[in-house]
């Protein structure tokens, strides 16, 4: 009987390389639903109570499209850089699931949104660029609650407008797939157009990972997908769970199974749940109840004419004035901290005598102690911290030589050739004048005195 190898993660990352993509679920904070009238505010509502014929999927109800999420979704697609379709169309994706009441989801499958978009992430201080191959529009499903043998459906959820983002398999770590899923989320969050909170399931990640040995080109001939994670480090524990899963299998000869996957967050690690279905699985056919949406290119323009800056261009530009990686994500990341950061301009550095990345480091680093409402109060507590007082050279020679008295040792020590005695003597001339001040004239105030005092 053969060996059964286990590797490490390390073994394995020296032979494999992992391939991960992304697909992406962002519901809309829209006021109605996808196709109905119904309040699309699902969340901790008493299950059932925000449902109607159309999202319930009863014979004869006809759905008819919500424009606003139209219209935000076509602004997630633009901000990703994707080609958009001036004629979009919806397809029902048939499967069976008790929480799809109609047993087919609306969804675009053959003209989504946009195609082929691109956006950059940094890795390590470089741009890197990750492919968007879709985003389309589709509506969410209900939800199921398993409470003991017992499955309960509440489909207040089935129906609210839900965007699938879908990357091509650019990740080559799952800290490349965090640093992207942050900024998405922050994008969407800018935009308007979802909270993307990941507790109340608004923001849902779906890695999909599979090896293939180092130096090879392509892509592997299987593929997993973990589904529904509701968490940036869940989303990295179940990627680099999966990859010693599969290194392992196929250190065994095993090639792994072409499934889909969920997360324990007890154990962090994937479980199975269902071979993964190839799009003819879903027999995608043309929604007959709806036609194809059609767009002008201005109707295109007049949506996306008042985008925000992305949060990759944001970071740049702080990248660009030489503030550092992290500070510079602090700023994409809090508003109000780029906001006091921006308003503050070049003859407000040159009164109080600092830099851009001086005041940078100072605001984010000193925010929890000021609570800073405004510039003005920045750049008073700037002041307070870092500007010096003039210095009264009778004052100051005056305590030069009380310390030089009070302190002989130190006397001793510098005329024994140690020039650290001084930097003691300072110390101790602060401590009495209890004030910023200049120290390079107490300096040289120091040395003169002691120079001029005899062996």
């Amino acid at each position: 009987m053969t060996d059964v190898k286990t590797l490490t993660k390390k073994e394995i990352l020296e032979k494999y390389e992992p391939v991960i993509g992304f697909e992406i679920h962002v519901e809309l904070s829209t006021a109605k639903k996808m196709f109905c009238a119904c309040d699309a505010d699902w969340f901790q509502k008493d299950p059932n109570t925000q449902v109607c014929p159309v999202c319930l999927g009863l014979p004869g109800a006809l759905p008819v499209p919500n424009k606003t999420a139209l219209e935000y979704s076509i602004k997630i697609a633009y901000a990703l850089g994707c080609k958009i379709n001036l004629e979009q169309q919806f397809d029902r994706k048939h499967y069976f699931y008790p929480d799809l009441p109609k047993g087919y989801q609306i969804t675009q499958f053959y003209k989504p949104v946009g195609v082929n978009g691109e956006v950059d992430i940094m890795i390590n201080g470089k741009p890197k660029k990750i492919r968007l191959r879709r985003v389309h529009l589709e509506e969410d499903t209900g939800k199921l609650i398993h409470e003991g043998d017992n499955s309960l459906v509440n489909f207040n959820r089935s129906g609210v407008p839900l965007v699938e983002i879908v990357t091509e398999p650019d990740f080559a770590n799952a800290a490349e797939a965090k640093i992207f899923l942050k900024m998405l989320q922050n994008l969407v969050r800018r935009l308007g157009v979802s909270d993307a909170d990941m507790e109340k399931g608004s923001m849902r990640l779906e890695p999909n990972i599979s090896l293939r040995k180092k130096g090879e080109k392509g892509l592997p001939n299987y593929k997993v997908e973990v589904k529904n994670i509701n968490s940036f480090n869940f989303a990295v524990k179940a990627i680099e769970s999966e990859i010693i899963r599969q290194g392992n299998l196929l250190e065994n000869n095993e090639t792994p199974v072409q499934e889909t996957r969920g997360f324990n967050m007890s154990n962090g690690k994937t479980v199975s749940q269902r071979r993964k279905e190839i799009a003819e699985d879903y027999r995608y056919l043309t929604e007959p109840d709806i036609p194809p949406i059609v767009f002008t290119k201005e109707q295109i323009d007049e949506v996306v004419k008042d985008m925000p800056v992305t949060p990759y261009e944001q970071f740049k530009q702080y990248i660009n004035m030489g503030i550092d990686e992290k500070i510079s994500w602090t700023f994409v990341e809090d508003k109000h901290l780029s906001q006091l950061f921006d308003s503050i301009n070049k003859q407000d550095l040159k009164n109080i005598g600092a830099d851009k990345v001086k005041i940078a480091k100072f605001i984010v680093n000193k925010y929890k102690q000021y609570n800073f409402k405004d510039k003005k109060q920045v750049l008073d507590a700037y002041k307070k911290e870092y500007s010096k007082d003039d210095l009264d050279a009778n004052e100051a020679l005056e305590i030069v030589k009380q310390v030089i008295k009070d302190n002989p040792k130190a006397v001793a020590d510098y005329k024994a050739g140690k020039q650290n005695a001084v930097q003691y003597m300072i110390g101790q001339f602060m401590r009495t004048i209890k004030r910023r001040v200049d120290v390079k004239p107490v300096i040289e105030m120091f040395k003169k005195e002691l120079d001029n005092l005899g062996d």
